[in-house]
């Protein structure tokens, strides 16, 4: 059986694993936020920065990439997903059904953000956020670079998300 992987931040331009096939995906009960503060990869705990996160929301949706793993590297995958998206338990692995773009539905290895887990911080105003990744640098480089490589990849893939465009002039400007 196929293992998959729901991408919607950075796994998008930064897997870490050996990809079979990668489609188009939605995942439905979920959206994609600046939602969860970053202490280790785009952020300090004196500066936090802030990354992607799926935030359950009945009525929304996040569409992203669904990878397929290449066979006999299931193990090592989900041991490398789990080193780098569970460093501090904010994220929640789960496995969740996503619908592709034909239609078909695969179930995917996906990383939600905890609500009641200190680092998240749901709802917070774009223009908030935007003053955090223009300052904040991590261990894996500034914030801002997190915010471009993600919006750049998904309009490349053609899933522009107006809030990342947005985050992305002002983010400009304000680095200007």
């Amino acid at each position: 059986m196929t293992m998959w992987v729901f991408g919607y931040g950075s796994l998008l331009w930064n897997p870490g694993f050996p990809v079979a096939e990668t489609r188009k995906a939605t995942l439905h009960g979920y959206g994609r936020s600046f939602c969860m503060w970053s202490i280790h990869h785009r952020g300090t705990e004196e500066n936090p920065g802030l990354v992607l996160a799926l935030d359950e929301i009945e009525s929304a949706h996040c569409t992203g990439l669904a990878f397929a793993v290449e066979a006999r590297h299931e193990a090592a995958t989900l041991q490398a997903l789990r080193e780098r998206e569970l460093i501090s338990s904010a994220y929640v692995e789960r496995e969740l059904d996503v619908e592709l773009e034909c239609g078909e539905r695969v179930r995917t290895v996906t990383y939600v953000v905890d609500p009641e887990h200190v680092q998240y911080c749901g709802g917070m105003a774009l223009e908030t956020q935007a003053q955090v990744i223009a300052r904040a640098i991590g261990g894996r480089g500034p914030n801002t670079e997190y915010l471009y490589n993600t919006a750049e990849h998904l309009s490349e893939i053609g899933l522009e998300d107006t809030d990342l465009t947005w985050l992305t002039a002002r983010v400009r400007e304000l680095t200007a």
